[in-house]
């Protein structure tokens, strides 16, 4: 296959992931914001910081009011996280190769891209919000059913699926740091920790699955156990690891990719990550962040045409 088309598959792949996961973080921190008593609650500046752009929403605005956070995180053009960003570079990048992929997975994609463009007011509505975020997160959904059903499952299938895995762990691992630094823990907030953790699982969709695992307490070292290193969990860090070097392992030349894979597989194994404090969980999620980063510019420079390299920061 092409090594054009690939690349295109993988990066399809990641911006559907991005905005499915942007779509998310937004509903459950609605629900978070409403389950906390009036200023109790981080608000929406931990959201810009999981995304990665803290200093580029700086330059434009002066504080993290609702409706500014808000329209930056679902519609900001300057914003190449946000929800419409997301999807219009998913587009653009399925249109250059529409006679490679399905038609039904390009219907999907297009349908998703008008849905979004054309109900932006809904989404910036506190009485349309949940709707509009709940059909964007279906249609992503759709979308990888589709993929999964219908694309032939050869390099380009991996390629597809190894997108959707990296940038899965990269958000899990985003979410995992920033949400636990910003966790409340005065006496005012004390009372409501358990709940905090509990939406940063909501944040994942990992809330039912950790309990059957886990167990119904949800606490602080089992939640940071559960989403570093469950290997049955889709939304784990290892989990997805472990994805990616089965994907890779039928594929020509990948010998040292897998290696890097295994690099960044045996450093989370190894890890105590229960006993991981605030200062210390946030440095070692900055160099699980690094790896990751690492593991695709590893990809780009093996199989793709040009090898933009990214650093712990999203793309």
């Amino acid at each position: 296959m092409l090594s054009r088309v690939c690349e295109t598959l993988y990066w399809v792949s990641r911006y559907i992931e991005r905005a499915e996961n942007v779509a998310r973080l937004i509903n459950v921190n609605n629900m978070l914001i409403m389950d906390l008593p009036k200023g109790v609650s981080t608000g929406w500046e931990p959201l810009i910081d999981i995304i990665g752009m803290r200093q580029a929403y700086q330059e434009n605005h002066t504080d993290f009011s609702e409706s500014k956070a808000l329209r930056y995180l679902l519609i900001g053009y300057d914003n190449n996280s946000s929800i419409l960003n997301s999807v219009i570079n998913a587009r653009e990048n399925a249109r250059t190769i529409r006679d490679v992929i399905p038609r039904d997975v390009w219907e999907e994609i297009n349908s998703l891209y008008y849905y979004v463009k054309d109900n932006q007011n809904e989404g910036l509505s506190k009485r349309g919000r949940f709707a509009y975020l709940k059909k964007i997160i279906e249609s992503t959904h759709m979308i990888f059913g589709t993929l999964d059903a219908t694309l032939n499952h050869d390099q380009g299938y991996t390629f597809s699926r190894f997108g959707l895995m990296i940038e899965r762990a990269d958000m899990s691992s985003r979410i995992l740091d920033i949400r636990s630094a910003t966790l409340i823990t005065n006496e005012e907030g004390k009372p409501f920790e358990n709940i905090q953790w509990i939406s940063l699982l909501r944040s994942m969709s990992a809330y039912q699955m950790y309990r059957q695992q886990m167990g119904v307490r949800v606490q602080r070292a089992d939640v940071i156990e559960f989403i570093m290193h469950s290997e049955v969990f889709p939304r784990s860090i290892l989990f997805c690891l472990n994805e990616l070097k089965k994907m890779m392992q039928p594929i020509i030349h990948s010998e040292e990719l897998i290696k890097l894979i295994d690099q960044v597989c045996d450093s989370l194994k190894n890890e105590d990550v229960r006993m991981l404090k605030n200062g210390d969980l946030h440095d070692y999620v900055d160099k699980i962040q690094l790896k990751l980063a690492g593991v695709h510019n590893q990809l780009a420079e093996l199989y793709f045409l040009k090898a933009p390299e990214l650093t712990e920061t999203a793309e």
